[in-house]
């Protein structure tokens, strides 16, 4: 399970008082600030406030940039300093949410500086808490716990202690999640839960209670964080505060999955799963499912266990090569039983027809006449099945071609397996999206996995063009060959061209501001040689290419830069008379020592 992060972050939000209002309720908040912003008649000081509002809660943290530069402006035009700080803070959060660490820390970096100057300690404490939180994300543990203890140090002489309790509750969840150090979590959590019960502030109290439930429970002691993450989830109930609650679950069922307590572990997860899906929260469900999945397994239900795998497919990007092979079996099987269902019912009808013609001659002609109109049904229907199993067989064979080349799966369908082969000159192709790591922690499931369908599916479409082979996806990497099955002589040409194709529509989302998609940065590589191709295994079945090409290419793409086209000598040797190629020079590669690299500038040939 992967909320920690994440859900650490909500709580510096929480308790910096950026977040007050529930998520489902920014839309009309936002629309109404925006509309206000656009009134021409606004006071200097009514603009401050619009801006301030649209920078802290604006969701989309590109738009949230925009208005707090704006107010950034307008503040340090009318020299208010608080102001100025409350930009840079809002300024950092959604840098932060973009992933964009380094350049999040310089923001907050000013915002300290100017808190000093005008000598504000709560400001300078609520930054230093998220200094940390951003090194948190970054793992970098000795940054985070020391912008921890600064925060703490500033701001215990405070009146508003809710910040110095929410600054020791998260260098306790530090050391309880990061350090695995929960013995000091609990040193924090007792002194940090102190402060929340002196202010009866009911979700601090609620959230340093589970807290404390997660450290018990990395020390074992399981019975303690049972009930004090029961605690907590009663309070957070209380509080509507349902991604805590969500998230707690899935720690309980953790808890009695280690216990062998199964069937808790189940009751838990549905809890879990069933307030993800009351209020839309996508990863939750997406876990949840997962949970699912294997305790149905360990059950011993492989169907409930594969139908919860199913639905978490669908908010993850997953190799779909598994559930396309699932279901051919799955439709196969059907079309079989069908069949044999229908020879059934034909052999039945028969040996009925002959008892009928004993049968005295009126009754006899009766019979024939009802007879003659079940058999125009039984024809009909016999019609319409062989009909519905062509089209089902169809539907596999379309679903077989999708993972394999055709005359893979030609030979797969024939023989049940397939023979290794191996090309002596292909190129082979690696694309990866930068930051996509922050990408997947920051946006919904729903919307990265439509985001990277929209990008790969027209890769797709531009491999098909240039006759290449897609070989599959990993995550947000996308890995395709030219020169096979069949093998081809411009391989390499064709390869290059398909890269470019790919480059400049990345490029041309990105300029695209009206589609709902995220725009991410690419870099590709391309390396060209001798590959082994062919099929493993009989069960979820992939068609895939090994070698030292294939090591070579991905290195390319990782020693690549943004929007460009990386290729190795090999593949130079073969474009470097249709193509304007940069010299990058020899870099030392993994396991292969010093090679020379290539940056593809130009097609010669083009126009």
């Amino acid at each position: 399970m992967q909320p920690n992060k994440l859900f650490r972050f909500i709580f510096v939000i929480l308790f910096l008082g950026l977040v007050t209002e529930g998520w489902s309720q920014y839309k009309s908040i936002i629309d109404s600030l925006e509309n206000r912003y656009l009134n021409p008649n606004l006071s200097v000081s009514e603009q401050m406030s619009v801006l301030e509002g649209l920078a802290v809660k604006h969701p989309d943290p590109d738009k949230s940039i925009f208005y707090s530069d704006k107010l950034l402006l307008l503040a340090k035009s009318q020299n208010s300093k608080e102001d100025i700080i409350t930009a840079l803070q809002a300024k950092g959060y959604a840098l932060t949410i973009k992933g964009d660490l380094s350049l999040a820390i310089e923001v907050f970096m000013q915002g300290i500086a100017l808190s000093k100057e005008i000598n504000d300690t709560e400001l300078l404490g609520g930054l230093y808490i998220s200094i940390a939180a951003v090194y948190s994300v970054m793992e970098n543990k000795n940054n985070t716990i020391l912008y921890y203890k600064k925060a703490i140090d500033v701001l215990k002489n405070i009146d508003d202690k809710g910040y110095y309790a929410a600054a020791i509750e998260n260098l306790g969840d530090e050391y309880n999640l990061n350090l695995a150090q929960p013995d000091s979590a609990l040193y924090y959590f007792e002194e940090s839960g102190k402060i929340w019960r002196a202010l009866e502030d009911k979700r601090g109290l609620a959230f340093n209670i589970g807290n404390k439930g997660l450290a018990y429970a990395q020390l074992k002691r399981t019975e303690e964080a049972e009930v004090n993450i029961n605690k907590a989830i009663h309070l957070l109930e209380e509080l509507g505060e349902y991604y805590a609650i969500s998230v707690f679950f899935m720690y309980m069922s953790d808890i009695y999955l280690e216990r062998g307590d199964n069937t808790q572990a189940l009751s838990y997860t549905s809890n879990s799963l069933n307030i993800a899906k009351k209020y839309g929260l996508k990863d939750q469900i997406a876990d949840a499912y997962l949970k699912l999945s294997e305790l149905h397994e360990n059950n011993g239900n492989i169907k409930r266990s594969f139908d919860n795998y199913k639905n978490y497919i669908v908010y993850r990007d997953s190799v779909k090569n598994i559930g396309a092979v699932r279901e051919i079996a799955k439709i196969r099987h059907e079309s079989d039983l069908a069949q044999k269902q229908k020879e059934l019912d034909l052999a039945r009808e028969k040996e009925q027809n002959k008892g009928n013609i004993a049968i005295a001659i009126g009754v006899a002609l009766f019979l024939i006449v009802i007879l003659a109109i079940g058999l125009y049904r039984r024809t009909i229907f016999i019609s319409k099945t062989k009909k519905i199993i062509e089209k089902e067989r169809n539907r596999s064979d379309k679903l077989l071609l999708n993972i394999l080349p055709e005359q893979t799966a030609q030979e797969l369908k024939d023989s049940g397996s397939v023979k290794a082969m191996k090309f002596d000159s292909v190129s082979v192709l690696f694309t990866d999206f930068k930051g996509f790591t922050n990408y997947a922690e920051e946006l919904s499931p729903e919307l990265l996995v439509k985001s990277l369908g929209f990008y790969f599916s027209e890769f797709d479409n531009i491999i098909d063009k240039y006759g290449l082979e897609k070989i599959k996806t990993i995550g947000d990497a996308y890995m395709c060959a030219g020169g096979l099955p069949y093998p081809s002589k411009n391989h390499a040409k064709q390869t290059i061209r398909a890269a470019m194709e790919m480059n400049d529509f990345v490029n041309k989302v990105r300029e695209d501001v009206s589609k709902d998609y995220a725009n991410f940065d690419i870099r590709v590589g391309i390396n060209s040689g001798p590959v082994v191709a062919g099929v493993v295994g009989t069960k979820k079945i992939a068609y895939d290419i090994w070698g030292d090409t294939v090591n070579v290419a991905s290195r390319m793409e990782s020693m690549s830069d943004i929007g460009r086209i990386n290729i190795g000598e090999l593949t130079y040797q073969l474009i470097k008379d249709d193509f304007e190629c940069e010299y990058r020079g020899e870099f030392d590669v993994k396991n292969r020592g010093k090679m020379k690299m290539y940056f593809v500038n130009a097609d010669l040939k083009k126009g």
